[in-house]
């Protein structure tokens, strides 16, 4: 595909072939994805809850066991967009399979898993299994449904993810009750398993590309990403400020390389032909700005009630349980009717009610109840319901079929970079000691605007 891609011409892409897999191999490859969607999301925060019985098993510090989740996300953000142009190559089911078979592996060797250094590494290989598995599911997604229904197959993918990721430390915690540490990764293997088993003749394929892999892109962008993720965690945590600084001014001098290199490409590992086009860029702008609000809010919100209004940590954390349970019920309702108004609107709608929500919460009243707290959290849950599914049908179905995985890893990477940068700027706002004022939310409430503004900017028909 040529690189200077426009409006016109994704106006005049046309849909899938065959618009979606038949019946009723649609239904047995959704079951593939959904089950490798739910065993990526579910082993990436189940062993959340097990962190401190980890440090005291493998006799490490608390801290020193944080890095199993911080490596994890660091492998899982540095390799998402070179996968999804391995995809291209490969083909969407081998990339999607072999990920699976990967990660499965990986999830078992933790039974012989006896120091950090080695549950670490194992954890490495888990997320690069996770990232070959998540490059390809949204060009999964769309080949599978006929596109008219794509809205209804991401917000279903989106519901399956969301719910897999809350529940998971809840299973987690009644799983560490009865067995050890190493059953909280063992017990998804089946479940991958039988994903592969399924996809292996039910999956598409896609369209595959004969162009030779772009090594030295691929490891720009491992590069890129990975020294600024390592330059915000090490301000993060108190390193010595010259390193961080001198990592993250690393990062942004290779990124410029790195994207005037990828602008040359005939099929960049960075999708910037996708980034051009404005009903593609005001989504993924969109995007980040909605996830760096959310991370700021529920990052924030729980200091706040145990630092300034003496909530007990179990008091907060259960005022912040409206957040994803109104978003996993009000999700799909929004990704079927982005299949028949403009996406645009939609999100756009939803992150107003956000904006409303985060200003409700930011102007808290001094002291507040839990009513207080829930039913602002609960308007924040509905604006971010609306948005995600209809900001994701954007970006996908605004892509042509054969980029569709290069959009699907974009969104993936905005996601962590989003989650990423609200982390840090909540960490600088508690440096600067407003993190526990209506500051945060502020600055939470200002990007949910952001976002809104981006969505509504990018309204088109049908997407």
């Amino acid at each position: 595909m040529n690189a200077e891609l426009n409006d016109k011409q994704l106006a005049a892409a046309p849909p899938l072939p065959d618009d979606g897999l038949p019946a009723p191999r649609r239904y047995v490859a959704v079951a593939a994805v959904s089950l490798g969607t739910i065993v990526t999301a579910v082993d990436g925060t189940i062993v959340n809850v097990a962190l401190p019985t980890l440090a005291r098993e493998l006799q490490v510090q608390p801290s020193a066991a944080v890095m199993i989740i911080t490596v994890y996300q660091l492998v899982l953000m540095m390799t998402l967009l070179p996968f999804s142009a391995l995809g291209q190559r490969l083909g969407y089911r081998a990339t999607f399979q072999y990920g699976l078979m990967t990660y499965v592996a990986a999830t078992l060797s933790c039974f012989v898993a006896r120091s950090l250094p080695f549950l670490i590494f194992v954890r490495a290989i888990q997320a690069l299994g996770a990232a070959a598995v998540l490059s390809v599911v949204s060009a999964l997604i769309r080949n599978i449904y006929p596109f008219a229904r794509l809205g209804r197959g991401l917000s279903f993918n989106t519901v399956i993810a969301a719910s897999a990721a809350s529940f998971a430390p809840t299973v987690g915690g009644a799983l560490l009750a009865v067995a050890r540490w190493p059953w909280l990764f063992a017990t998804v293997a089946p479940f991958g398993l039988l994903a592969v088993l399924l996809g292996r003749k039910s999956l598409p394929d896609g369209e595959r590309r004969d162009e030779p892999f772009d090594t030295l892109g691929a490891t720009m962008c491992a590069a890129t990403f990975g020294l600024g993720v390592v330059g915000l965690e090490s301000a993060v945590h108190g390193d010595w400020p010259a390193v961080s600084v001198a990592l993250v001014a690393a990062s942004l001098a290779l990124g410029i390389v790195f994207v005037r290199r990828e602008s040359r490409q005939p099929l960049p590992v960075l999708p910037v032909d996708l980034l051009r086009v404005k009903h593609i860029a005001l989504p993924c702008i969109g995007s980040l700005a909605a996830y760096v609000s959310m991370t700021i809010m529920m990052v924030s919100l729980p200091f706040r009630l145990q630092q300034q209004f003496h909530f007990t940590p179990a008091a907060a954390g259960a005022v912040l349980v409206p957040l994803p349970l109104v978003s996993v019920i009000v999700a799909p309702a929004s990704g079927l009717l982005s299949d028949r108004i403009p996406a645009g609107l939609l999100g756009g709608v939803g992150m107003v009610i956000g904006f409303v929500g985060m200003l409700c919460l930011a102007f808290l009243p001094a002291p507040p109840t839990q009513i207080d707290i829930l039913w602002r959290v609960a308007v924040c849950g509905l604006g971010f319901g609306m948005f995600f599914s209809p900001n994701a049908r954007q970006v996908v179905g605004a892509a042509p079929a054969a980029r569709a995985a290069a959009a699907g890893a974009l969104f993936s990477t905005i996601r962590g970079a989003g989650q990423t940068l609200g982390a840090t700027a909540i960490a600088a706002l508690l440096a600067f000691g407003i993190g526990t004022d209506p500051t945060p939310g502020v600055a939470a409430a200002a990007l949910a605007l952001i976002a809104g503004v981006c969505s509504f900017a990018a309204l088109r028909p049908t997407s």
